[in-house]
């Protein structure tokens, strides 16, 4: 009778899928991470190009201007 219990409970834990959902939202995660570390060096230069841009116009810009106006 043992053996039977023994075989039901070793057949339960097979059939259970309760930590499944945990192992596909750390896979996700994982993914992201991964993902976002390789696209936010390419977004950070873009950003910096750009920030550059405004800043070089903004300098450019003030010192076109006569003072007074």
């Amino acid at each position: 009778m043992t053996k039977i219990i023994e075989t039901s409970l070793k057949l339960k834990i097979w059939k259970d899928n309760h930590g499944q959902d945990l192992m596909e939202y750390a896979l996700m995660a994982g993914f992201l991470a991964a993902a976002s570390g390789f696209t936010l060096p390419q977004i950070a230069t873009s950003i910096q190009n750009v920030l550059s841009t405004v800043v070089t116009m903004m300098a450019t810009s003030t010192t076109n201007t006569a003072p007074g106006a």
